[in-house]
């Protein structure tokens, strides 16, 4: 990470979050703010700075790809329970780039039409072009989360679909795109609070649904399916980050020290001018 955006991390955040072997959903507090030394003020502050480090990042991605110099993309996979903060991560993470480089795609409940294809078949659509930040609100992984939970499919195809999933994120991430997993981790009282203050304000009435309160009593079914997720699905090249989502400060800096670190990696190049520029200086004066 840069120097800015990395001075209240005691360590490089994609390896505190990381999801690797031997790794249990059930030992994250999800209030806690594992790797950050500053409180809530400090990470208004970082965040402000990190905000200027992602929009240059996200320019010069899209301006090398301009280029044809690259092939380069950054997915950032968004998975939660309901009210863990998912929004607030889109609006004020990747909010703060120039939104024509981020391609969003929200993810409900298949069409028809989508349910005549194999599962992945809308996923490979919504992709990022190259030099774009795409942003995956809710993913493929709702195949093997809510489908387990729920018995939409049956055993022998829900285990099929960790293969593919794997297969299918290698080929995307051999094409140029970087995929940054999150978890965001919230707690059943956490979000019990956030659920109940939408009831209490009629401005966030339209934010609530019924059926959050269903989803509620299979929590423990849940966060079995996610630890089944982390350990079929967490790979080299798409490993998985689960974030503690209890503090939404927390939450944001870290996801948006997890993207700045992916755009890092991939180190986006101003591309270089394809005409004279001194001539092209004499030219406009002369103009």
């Amino acid at each position: 990470m840069t120097a800015k955006s990395q001075k209240n991390w005691t360590g490089e955040p994609s390896e505190l979050l990381r999801v690797g072997e031997g790794f249990r959903l059930a030992d994250v507090d999800p209030s806690a703010t594992p790797g950050y030394d500053g409180g809530k003020k400090s990470a208004q502050q970082d965040l402000e700075s990190g905000a200027a480090e992602l929009d240059e990042y996200q320019e010069r991605l899209f301006a090398e790809s301009r280029s044809d110099a690259t092939n380069a993309a950054v997915l950032l996979v968004l998975q939660a329970m309901d009210s863990a903060g998912k929004g607030g991560i889109i609006r004020h993470v990747v909010g703060s780039v120039d939104p024509q480089g981020v391609a969003l795609a929200a993810f409900k409940a298949p069409t028809k039409e989508e349910l005549a294809h194999d599962f992945l078949w809308r996923i490979e659509k919504e992709l990022p072009a190259p030099g774009f930040i795409g942003v995956f609100d809710r993913s493929h992984y709702e195949d093997v989360l809510i489908a387990r939970v729920r018995d939409l499919a049956e055993p022998t195809e829900i285990d099929r679909r960790y293969d593919a999933i794997n297969d299918f994120e290698k080929r995307v991430s051999d094409g140029g795109t970087r995929i940054v997993k999150v978890m965001l981790h919230i707690s059943p009282d956490e979000q019990r609070e956030r659920l109940m203050e939408r009831l209490e304000r009629p401005d966030k009435y339209w934010k609530y649904n019924p059926g959050d309160v269903d989803e509620r009593l299979l929590w423990p079914k849940y966060m079995d399916a996610y630890q089944l997720v982390f350990e079929r699905t967490s790979t080299p090249w798409a490993p998985w980050h689960v974030v503690p989502a209890d503090s939404k400060w927390y939450a944001r800096i870290a996801v948006q020290a997890l993207l700045l670190e992916a755009l890092e990696r991939v180190d986006p190049r101003w591309p270089a001018p394809t005409f004279d520029v001194e001539a092209e200086k004499a030219r406009l004066a002369a103009s």
